[in-house]
């Protein structure tokens, strides 16, 4: 099995995590080699990583990819994100060409289960898997270039068919995507992958990528907001999926390392963090009212769906445009 993730010095703790995790949770997988695609990951960490890997007798490469932002020919604007995401539209040239097959995961996931039958997936010639994002604003999609029959899919967890990837050229149909948009994608390298390689993605079932916020939403509410979400997802799987997920991905706003979270799920992480060099790490101070009233949204979504589609159309996008503007 070959895991790839991409990181910077400033995620280095939230990879740590998520690494640890999935070599605890997939203590039976004979090979496993984890990629990290590193920009800029200093010795001191890198030093702290490798004893992870090394505590698990796994093989830990780091792949160096120096400035991510010469591989383009347009400005980039990430919006906030930080610039490290845009490492995964790499992994065909990085990675050595006989690794044929890879699990790209996010830094901010968490693994619970084995990723063994997610990593058998058959992809049925697509070039990758990936879990579906039903909620994305319509102007995302528009931006995109999909259609109503295409899937909107969130790229935190990427089952990828290097070869196929290699063969159909996706780096550089991923490239020529991005910069016919001007660099200025709403969530810039998940926006170039679903725009790119649309009708070459399998939707995944939602327990391979969790997003915590999920937990609060009806199935019918999911289904309201993107109608293609009922036809690749059954009810019973986003129930699975929120009991017993096997990848926790803390997109959102109530990420575990801020003060004041009250995510559901934050003791995965929590409990792994503290398995690692950086244990006793504080949490991060400053959003705590912001996060209250984020809780109270959660319960919002519950009780009533229509009023947090209102506050998300009226403040989502207003808030991501805010990160690009500091």
């Amino acid at each position: 099995m070959n895991v790839v993730y991409a990181s910077n010095d400033n995620y280095a703790r939230h990879l740590a995590v998520s690494m640890l995790s999935l070599f605890d949770r997939n203590r039976r997988v004979r090979q496993l080699t984890v990629y990290v695609i590193s920009m800029g990951i200093g010795g001191e960490n890198r030093e702290r990583l490798e004893s992870i890997a090394a505590q698990y007798g796994r093989e830990l490469c780091f792949v160096e990819l120096n400035d991510v932002k010469a591989r383009f020919s347009c400005e980039i604007d990430t919006r906030g994100f930080d610039v490290s995401a845009m490492g995964r539209l790499f992994v065909g040239s990085l990675l050595p060409m006989d690794v044929e097959r890879v699990l790209y995961l996010d830094c901010d996931t968490v693994v619970v289960q084995s990723v063994q039958e997610l990593w058998r997936t058959e992809l049925r010639g697509n070039v990758l898997g990936a879990v579906m994002e039903p909620t994305i604003y319509k102007e995302v999609r528009r931006e995109c270039g999909l259609s109503d029959r295409d899937i909107y899919v969130n790229s935190g967890v990427l089952l990828i068919d290097l070869k196929r990837w290699r063969q159909t050229g996706a780096e550089r149909l991923l490239l020529d995507f991005y910069e016919k948009k001007g660099g200025g994608l709403f969530a810039c390298d998940q926006d170039t992958i679903n725009g790119a390689l649309k009708g070459r993605i399998l939707p995944l079932p939602p327990r391979y990528n969790f997003f915590t916020n999920y937990r609060y939403f009806s199935y019918r509410e999911l289904v309201r907001q993107e109608p293609l979400y009922g036809d690749a997802v059954r009810e019973e799987e986003l129930r699975e999926a929120k009991r017993h997920p096997v990848v926790i991905h803390y997109a959102g706003d109530e990420r575990p390392w801020y003060a004041g979270n009250r995510n559901h799920y934050r003791k995965a992480y929590e409990n792994y963090l503290a398995l690692t060099p950086w244990a006793g790490t504080p949490k991060e101070k400053g959003r705590e009212l912001y996060l209250f009233a984020y809780h109270l949204m959660d319960y919002l979504t519950v009780v009533c769906p229509p009023a947090r589609r209102l506050i998300s159309r009226l403040l989502g996008m207003r808030v991501t445009d805010a990160r690009r503007k500091r």
